[in-house]
């Protein structure tokens, strides 16, 4: 550091030795200064507006993830609803077609439970040795430690065998305490037994009604055996294993929620509004986009449309290379039969803006009037379908280690490089303003001197003078 221009600095002669020592460093310093300054602010802002890119395209792929979803279907070209939501549910898919189905529930399908005999409660011993469970005819061995109880029991038999669909739970009434297992697989023959250290027959009710409370000690099944579900489709009877339908109509999947002879119809149409809605969604992660690059990029403007203020990103081709790189997807032709460009289902692009606008008059005239909403979804979801080509367009960008990434990196780069630099200049400066300091307080100190000198001189004469005049 330097050391420091002392108060009074100057007394010797006369002059401000510190104001001329700062103005000669700060004649030295400005030029540098003044590029690092502008380096650092044209860095900081470009790091910044990458950091926006990263988030903007982030959030657009995200977007694109949620509409091409294949678990949630977005774009589907057709919507089912049902009259009777209690009885069944129904989706579709795009291979189904208007109409309307009247389905009836006469029973559903179900799963086994059994219940082991009676134990005095949760904490009573089991005893040691093989359990084995079978469920449609495949064993599941459970080795029940020494110490068990009917607790650790339930805990082993869910921790082991849940995910093969067998659960267990304890059920306590007054009689005691009773291991009870149950089965995730439905229909008839899915029955389960244990056998082992406790034995289990699935194929026997208890005493009395199967329904009633089970009579202590024995163990069997509890309620009815397992059984198909059965149901009708416009009169025609089918049968299943389970209470989801997926083959019964082409392009439609029911949910069997209620049984006894319950019915509900189930309506095809198209999806207009969904669609709709699917792609504002879309149009809208576009243009938002659109709109932050617009943000980074435009300066601010005076008057008379001269830029007075850059942007973050005034000037950088990053920008204007994402711009393109989304554009180029829009203009690609789909595969589809009827509907191959967007400018069919009133999207267009914004001559000034660069944004989408969707025209949802047109839209809807291309429903109705083109029965393009089986299409729709092949479009935009389907293989190479528009979300597809987004995604591979911007993933050069996003990817880890690609563009954007290595961008920040050669950024950060610069950052750290104009910090050294603005070290190594606070060092210079402090050097010379130290070497200045101590040759102008030199000076000082020696014109200080020579004024002492002369002082004393000219007392002398004055002295000599005087005796002169005296004598």
């Amino acid at each position: 550091m330097a050391s420091p221009i002392l108060p009074g600095a100057g007394l010797g002669s006369g002059l401000d030795t510190g104001a001329i020592v700062k103005a000669l460093v700060d004649s030295d310093k400005v030029a540098k200064q003044t590029q690092i300054d502008r380096q650092t602010k044209i860095t900081t802002a470009s790091l910044s507006g990458v950091g926006t890119l990263k988030s903007v395209l982030a959030a657009f792929q995200t977007a694109m993830k949620n509409l091409g979803s294949a678990t949630t279907p977005q774009f589907s070209g057709f919507a089912a609803s049902s009259s009777d939501v209690k009885v069944v549910t129904a989706t579709s898919n795009n291979s189904a077609v208007k109409g309307s189905y009247v389905i009836k529930v006469d029973n559903l399908a179900t799963s086994a439970k059994v219940a082991s005999e009676v134990f005095a409660g949760a904490s009573s011993a089991v005893t040691e040795g093989p359990l084995t469970i079978t469920l449609n005819s495949k064993d599941y061995v459970l080795d029940v430690p020494a110490g068990a109880t009917l607790q650790s029991v339930r805990d082993l038999i869910n921790s082991k065998f849940q995910g093969d669909g067998i659960n267990a739970n304890i059920i306590t009434d007054k009689d005691g305490s009773r291991l009870v297992l149950g089965s995730s697989a439905t229909g008839a023959g899915s029955e389960i037994s244990v056998s082992g250290v406790m034995t289990i027959h699935g194929d026997q009710a208890m005493a009395g009604d199967p329904l009633d409370p089970l009579a202590p000690p024995g163990a069997g099944r509890i309620g009815v055996a397992a059984t198909d579900a059965k149901f009708s489709v416009d009169g025609l009877s089918m049968t299943s294993k389970t209470n989801t339908i997926d083959n019964a109509v082409s392009g439609l999947s029911f949910n069997l929620l209620a049984g006894g002879g319950a019915t509900s119809t189930v309506t095809v149409a198209t999806n207009t509004d969904g669609l709709k809605a699917s792609i504002q969604k879309f149009v809208d992660a576009y243009n938002a986009v659109v709109s932050s690059i617009g943000t980074l990029t435009k300066p601010t403007l005076d008057s008379d449309g001269k830029p007075t203020v850059a942007a973050a990103l005034t000037g950088d081709a990053l920008p204007r290379s994402i711009l393109a790189a989304i554009r180029g997807p829009l203009t690609e032709t789909g595969a589809g039969d009827k509907l191959t460009v967007l400018a069919q289902l009133g999207i267009t692009t914004n001559q000034k803006t660069g944004a989408l606008d969707f025209d949802s008059t047109k839209f809807t005239a291309a429903m109705s009037d083109k029965s393009l909403g089986g299409e729709v979804q092949a479009f935009f979801t389907g293989t190479g379908g528009l979300l597809e080509r987004m995604d591979k367009a911007i993933v050069p960008y996003t990817q880890t280690g690609e563009i954007l990434d290595t961008r920040t990196t050669n950024l950060n780069k610069n950052k750290a490089n104009l910090v050294e630099q603005q070290a190594a200049l606070d060092r210079r400066v402090a050097t010379l303003t130290a070497v200045l300091t101590k040759k102008y307080n030199d000076m000082d100190s020696l014109v200080g001197k020579l004024k002492a000198t002369a002082s004393n001189i000219t007392s002398i004469f004055e002295a000599m003078t005087a005796q002169q005049r005296n004598s």
